[in-house]
């Protein structure tokens, strides 16, 4: 049996009364993943590497930085 007919069987015994709750997982799961773009991909590639930018700062010190620029 397929993770899927699984979750119908489930789903079936799920009462109305809970079926809201069950709602919004289902609407979370079912968007689709996005791609990263190419500038993406190539920062984490850099970082893969030993290189590109790193930050250890304070949250404070990365969001004044952010605004900075």
């Amino acid at each position: 049996m397929s993770n899927r007919e699984y979750a119908h069987q489930l789903l079936d015994k799920v009462p109305e009364s809970k079926m809201f709750y069950i709602m919004g997982v289902l609407e979370g799961a079912a968007i689709p993943d996005e791609e990263p773009n190419a500038e993406t991909i190539e920062a984490m590639r850099e970082l893969e590497n030993g290189s590109g930018e790193h930050f250890n700062g304070s949250t404070e010190d990365l969001f004044k930085m952010i605004l900075e620029n």
